[in-house]
């Protein structure tokens, strides 16, 4: 390789590199967790083969979703944004946005009559991810915003969610057993539900 090619070389892997922390930035993560750094030794009941395939995006492909669902502190939090930086190094739009924040911003919307131009916004993320559904409680109205979005990514967009509320109580976080099912016929249809079952990271790390 001669010294030319090598500065392009260099000069190009700059300017990706560029563009994935741009990318990352726009995602909004609250924290950098990779997936490399994910102790599966310690959620055993995690398949590490299955997360690995999830991290080729082939997902996405599919319009398939992913629903993680424990316990505070097993580590959904950590595997979504983990998906979503993979997403971005595949040159993915990926959102993650916590649950409680986006209904907020729906709520908002719709107060200002910008309701139906925010979702379009929204929908249009290859890659939504909603952290913490059900940690705060939703009422029935604002369950309803909840699946216009989700109804409106429906078989064209993929969702990644975390929550500690398995699905057959969605109907009473959501204070509607109709939007619920509603909401989980779109979500769950050419989904992967993945239920983590152990113990909590930060208890582990304060205990230790």
């Amino acid at each position: 390789m001669n010294q030319y090619q090598k500065l392009v070389d260099k000069e190009i892997a700059y300017q990706q590199q560029k563009s994935l922390k741009r990318r990352i930035k726009r995602a909004r993560f609250p924290i950098i967790k990779l997936l490399s750094d994910f102790d599966y030794q310690f959620q055993p009941s995690i398949n590490q083969q299955q997360i690995a395939e999830f991290a080729t995006m082939s997902f996405l492909d599919n319009q398939e979703n992913i629903v993680f669902i424990g316990s505070p502190g097993v580590g959904k939090t950590h595997l979504s944004i983990g998906l979503g930086i993979e997403a971005c190094r595949q040159d993915v739009r990926t959102l993650f946005i916590n649950c409680h924040e986006l209904i907020l911003r729906l709520k908002a919307a719709q107060g200002k009559q910008h309701l139906e131009r925010v979702m379009r916004r929204y929908e249009r993320y290859d890659l939504l991810i909603i952290d913490e559904l059900g940690y705060l409680p939703i009422s029935a109205e604002e369950a309803k915003l909840l699946f216009q979005l989700i109804n409106g990514r429906y078989e064209r967009k993929s969702t990644i969610i975390t929550t500690n509320v398995p699905l057959s109580s969605w109907g009473a976080v959501l204070h509607s057993t109709a939007t619920a099912e509603a909401i989980l016929d779109r979500l769950v249809y050419h989904s992967h539900v993945i239920k983590i079952k152990g113990k909590s990271y930060r208890l582990a790390s304060v205990n230790s």
